[in-house]
């Protein structure tokens, strides 16, 4: 919650005494010469006193806030100069009354011009064009309703006040100016942000315009005193407002400015005001048969005619609004495709008319969330509103494409071989993406299922989900159809989560440990943590059935987390009691799924400092898939080297097979799969790999351990062949940890 700083309570200073004062003594002696007849020079001696004390009010307030202080101040100096003119005027006997001459009128409209600059220079909140055309007809109504009534005022005295004098055209346009320039101000003030000017300031600083412009339209009311001016009282209402609205600025300012209010739709009344003041004057006029009735009437007529523009402009501004509404409502607000309800409607509509050769596919990105973390969200938006235009330009004509939310798409087919779309689709994805000055490539998973006679909108999406899942566990880029069987496998699936998210932290799980020995003699060098569960009902669950189901519904994470713990305090346990003769390091395995949680390298350091394993007794291992498209899952395996713990590439050669993963991932042992060592007696192509590979890990320092090692005549080659590590069925299989000190080398070894 934002807290608003608090004003600083009003005090009288100074300026304010000396201001106000003024004020009150030339508003006394204005209201005793509108009775009897009063010196003039009385009224003028004010005049100079008001000026000065109220421009460096002005000026010192543009240190808490914008230059817009100082053009009030430049402008209130300008005025004053414009009175003193006024001044010379009367006492010369150049002028009488109220009566200026074209030099004094350019000053004060100078002075008008520059006061009201610095009111417009207040940056105002965003608005559409719409909105401003909106703004622009309010002002057009509020300038011509005052005018009416300026002209309806003055027009009886008028004629007798100015005569024929060029004098008396030049008053009537700086009257007809101060009152354009004065509404205007005020509607500017009134549609503005505050921005870091205090709002309270402005609507005194506001007030201060309006005294000093609007009250030059009183001036034929004193036609028949002409011993008095309307500057005697205007001039120091003026100053004494802008210093209330400087100290006010300079209060908020030493409090902590005020944050921009944010702009929103508002109820403005002043158009309809306008429309009824200048009806009800033009009502009172046609009673009174008043000599200006047509120039009232003129003004009523356009004042309305104003109004019912701005109505049908707000009319047309609120049908696009509707529609706006409409769109957001049915459709994707980045994309722009239509949204799940619009295809729920449609593949209803389709259904309908028979499911003969209807089908509903999925499509989910692989891997989006590393592009959100690693480039951001812009990147990101851009990449999804790419890979809509790539979809819907490759779909007949008849077909819906929709984004269901976040990186998944849906398709209604209707025509076609399905198959071949889904296919030409993955095809246009794969080619580069530009999006927001990156480069990128795409893999999608595919989900498609035709549908059936009965078949609702949601049963034929569900499908659709259950195979494009099914697509993404067999791998990246792929594209499944949907069968029985695998509604069959994920209910299976789905019940194996929920038994394995009961099992967690049960006597269930327990983990086993294969040994890790070093050839030829077969010593213990490590071990490798494998989980196991047995199920009360089910008996021993396979650890290529439950791990996968754990994948799936992210259960891996805590499954994950358990086995490190587990493991991390087991080892510390051998180090303690065996001392020398304990594994020199203890393997786990981490999914690609547990990489990509943020802060996942914490966690690990976390356990191993509650567990009191050495960093260097650890090691981690990894599929090479998990890391070989880089980003936070590759920061994160790096973040777990620097704390000191062995990383091992698991299955390499089997994947990707890029050599140059070796280069960019902190790999300290290569695991080299089983699938090589099966036929390594026989020769042949196994035997190459393999004894390329250990070259390759002789070249780049880092330890090669052989898998699935079940025979000695295995075991001897890949001794011939340089490997120095292996585990396998040869050796042992995995033990309980109680058995893992009481391990020996197999009677027959490597040579």
């Amino acid at each position: 919650m934002t807290i608003q700083p608090v004003v600083p309570s009003w005090r009288l200073t100074r300026t304010l005494a000396v201001s106000g004062g003024l004020l009150v003594a030339s508003a006394v002696w204005f209201s005793i010469g509108m009775v009897v007849r009063t010196p003039p020079t009385v009224g003028w001696l004010a005049l100079p006193v008001a000026v000065p004390v109220a421009a460096p009010a002005s000026w010192r307030a543009a240190a808490h806030g914008r230059t817009m202080w100082r053009y009030a101040s430049a402008g209130i100096v300008l005025i004053g100069l414009g009175s003193a003119s006024n001044a010379y005027d009367y006492f010369s006997g150049n002028q009488q009354g109220q009566h200026i001459s074209a030099w004094t009128s350019a000053i004060y409209i100078c002075g008008l011009a520059v006061f009201m600059w610095g009111l417009l220079r207040i940056p105002g909140v965003y608005r559409s064009r719409i909105e401003w055309f909106r703004f622009g007809l309010d002002n057009a109504t509020m300038i011509v309703t005052v005018l009416t009534f300026a002209w309806h005022l003055a027009y009886p005295r008028w004629h007798g006040w100015l005569g024929d004098s060029v004098a008396g055209a030049v008053t009537v346009m700086i009257v007809v100016g101060s009152g354009f320039i004065c509404v205007f101000a005020f509607i500017k003030v009134a549609f503005t942000g505050t921005g870091p000017i205090d709002r309270r300031a402005l609507h005194l600083l506001a007030l201060a315009g309006a005294v000093g412009a609007g009250g030059g339209a009183l001036a034929p009311l004193l036609a028949t005193r002409p011993y008095l001016n309307t500057a005697h009282v205007l001039l120091p209402s003026t100053c004494f407002c802008l210093c209330v609205a400087a100290d006010r600025q300079s209060r908020a300012s030493r409090a902590g400015l005020p944050q921009p209010r944010a702009g929103g739709r508002r109820l403005s009344l002043m158009p309809y005001a306008a429309v009824l003041a200048t009806g009800g004057l033009l009502l009172f006029s046609a009673f009174t048969h008043a000599a200006d009735l047509a120039a009232v009437a003129i003004g009523s007529v356009t004042v309305t005619v104003l109004v019912a523009a701005r109505q049908l402009v707000a009319l047309r501004d609120n049908l696009l609004l509707v529609e706006d509404l409409d769109h957001r409502a049915t459709h994707d607000v980045l994309t722009g495709l239509p949204n799940r309800t619009v295809l729920a409607a449609e593949i209803d509509a389709a259904l309908a008319a028979g499911p003969s050769g209807v089908s509903a596919a999925l499509i989910d990105l692989d891997d989006f969330k590393e592009i959100n973390d690693d480039l951001g969200h812009a990147v990101g938006d851009a990449l999804l509103i790419a890979v809509a235009g790539r979809i819907a330009g490759h779909v007949p004509a008849d077909a819906v494409v929709a984004r269901l939310g976040g990186d998944e798409y849906a398709l209604l087919l209707r025509s076609g071989d399905h198959a071949a779309i889904l296919a030409a689709i993955a095809a246009q994805l794969r080619l580069p993406v530009h999006a927001a000055g990156h480069e990128l490539v795409v893999e999608a998973s595919f989900g498609l299922a035709p549908a059936r006679p009965g078949d609702t909108a949601d049963e034929l999406l569900r499908r659709a989900d259950v195979a494009m899942y099914e697509a993404k566990g067999q791998g990246k880029g792929r594209q499944v159809g949907y069968t029985a069987e695998l509604d069959q496998r994920t209910a299976e699936q789905s019940r194996l989560a929920a038994d394995l998210r009961t099992s967690l932290g049960t006597d269930q799980l327990h983990l086993l440990y294969q040994p890790i020995v070093s050839m030829p003699g077969g010593e213990l060098y490590g071990v490798e943590a494998l989980a196991r569960w047995n199920h009360p009902d089910r008996g021993p669950v396979s650890p290529g059935v439950f791990i996968p189901a754990a994948e799936r519904t992210g259960l891996i994470v805590p499954l994950g987390a358990w086995i490190l713990e587990e493991a991390c305090r087991q080892g510390a346990a051998w180090l303690y009691e065996l001392g020398d003769a304990s594994p020199r390091t203890v393997t786990v395995n981490v999914s690609a799924r547990q990489l990509r949680e943020a802060g996942f390298a914490h966690e690990v350091d976390a356990v191993l400092r509650r567990t009191g394993l050495p960093a260097h007794v650890l090691t981690v291992e990894i599929t090479e898939t998990a890391v070989f498209d880089g980003g936070a899952a590759l920061a994160e395996l790096k973040a777990i080297a620097a704390l000191g713990v062995n990383i091992a590439l698991d299955d390499f050669g089997t994947g990707h097979s890029s050599l140059s993963l070796l280069r960019t991932c902190p790999a300290d042992i290569l695991k080299v799969d089983k699938s090589f060592v099966d036929d390594i007696t026989e020769g042949g192509q196994h035997a190459v790999v393999t004894a390329a590979l250990i070259q390759i890990c002789d070249g780049l320092r880092l330890r090669a351990v052989a898998e699935g090692v079940e025979t000695a005549e295995q075991a001897a080659e890949l001794h011939r062949l340089g490997y120095r590590y292996a585990q396998g069925y040869h050796y042992a299989r995995p033990l309980p940890a109680e058995r893992i000190p009481a391990y020996r080398p197999p009677l027959t070894v490597a040579v």
